[in-house]
C-alpha cells in the first residue's frame, strides 16, 4: 500500500517538472518571435541588417491599425512596443511611403535576423492600410508565416488571426506544447468548396482564386469582378473560415 502510494507521488512530481520544464522552454522560446500582451521598456534586440527586433504585444484595432500605441515599433523611448517586428536601422534606406520592392526586402531581413534561413518571401500585396508578404518554406514549397509590414516605417511583424492562432508550426500556440496541428486534413478542393459558400453567403459576388496551403490551414486569394478583393483562411480540419478585415482595399501585388 505504501509502495503504491510513494510510486504515484514519483509519477505526479515528475509529470509536475515536465510540464514546469516545457512551460519555462516555451516562455523563452516565445520572445523570440511570437510574445504576447506584455509591455516593454527598452528592451530592443540589435538586428544583424542594422534595425531593431522588438517583442511586445501584437494586435491590430479597428481599420487595421495597431492596438496599444504601437503594432511592431516603440511608440515613444519606455513606452509599449508591438509583437516580435523588424525596425529598419541605418542600413535600410526608406523614404517616404515604401514601395513593393523595399517591403519585400524588409520582409526578408526580417526573416534572416530571426534566423530563418529555409523561408523566403514568395509574394508581396499592397493594400491601403499595409503590405501582406507570403512566406513559403524553400524546400517543401508549404507557406511557413504571414507577415504585415506597415508602408510608412517599414516595421514588420507577424500577421494576427490564422497566422499566430492556426499555424502548427510557426505560430504561437505551436510553441504551447504542440498545441496545434501541422496537417491539413481537408484538401484544397474542399477548401475551395468552403471558402465559395461562405462567399456566397458573406460576400455575394466574390469568387475564390489562389489557395495557399500552411501548416494547419489555408489562405485563400478572393477576387471581385475580376480583381483581387481580399482574402480568407480556412482552418485544414474544423473548416472554420477567418476572413482577413485588417488590409483595406487591394492596390498592386509582386510574386518572386
Amino acid at each position: 500500500m505504501k509502495t503504491g502510494l510513494w510510486i504515484t507521488l514519483g509519477v505526479l512530481v515528475a509529470v509536475g517538472l515536465a510540464v514546469t520544464g516545457l512551460l519555462a522552454l516555451w516562455m523563452i522560446e516565445g520572445r523570440l518571435v511570437w510574445r504576447e500582451n506584455v509591455v516593454y521598456g527598452q528592451s530592443e534586440v540589435p538586428a544583424t541588417g542594422g534595425g531593431l527586433l522588438t517583442p511586445g504585444a501584437c494586435g491590430l484595432g479597428m481599420m487595421g491599425r495597431p492596438m496599444m500605441g504601437g503594432a511592431w515599433a516603440p511608440a515613444a523611448p519606455g513606452g509599449p512596443i508591438g509583437c516580435q517586428g523588424y525596425l529598419p536601422g541605418p542600413s535600410a534606406t526608406l523614404s517616404g511611403t515604401l514601395g513593393l520592392e523595399e517591403a519585400r526586402d524588409q520582409a526578408q531581413r526580417y526573416l534572416a535576423d530571426l534566423g530563418y534561413r529555409n523561408l523566403a518571401v514568395a509574394e508581396v500585396m499592397e493594400f491601403e492600410l499595409n503590405f501582406y508578404a507570403l512566406v513559403r518554406e524553400a524546400d517543401s514549397g508549404i507557406g511557413a508565416m504571414e507577415l504585415l509590414i506597415d508602408k510608412t516605417t517599414g516595421a514588420v511583424g507577424p500577421e494576427p488571426g490564422p497566422n499566430m492562432m492556426w499555424n502548427g508550426k510557426y505560430g504561437m500556440h505551436a510553441r504551447m506544447m504542440g498545441g496545434v496541428s501541422q496537417s491539413n486534413v481537408a484538401a484544397p478542393e474542399e477548401v475551395q468548396a468552403i471558402a465559395q459558400r461562405w462567399l456566397d453567403t458573406y460576400r455575394p459576388g466574390t469568387v475564390v482564386e489562389d489557395i495557399d496551403p500552411f501548416y494547419g490551414y489555408y489562405t485563400v486569394h478572393t477576387l471581385k469582378d475580376g480583381q483581387i478583393e481580399g482574402m480568407l483562411s480556412v482552418h485544414g480540419t474544423t473548416g472554420q473560415v477567418w476572413y482577413h478585415t485588417w488590409h483595406g482595399g487591394f492596390i498592386r501585388e509582386l510574386e518572386e
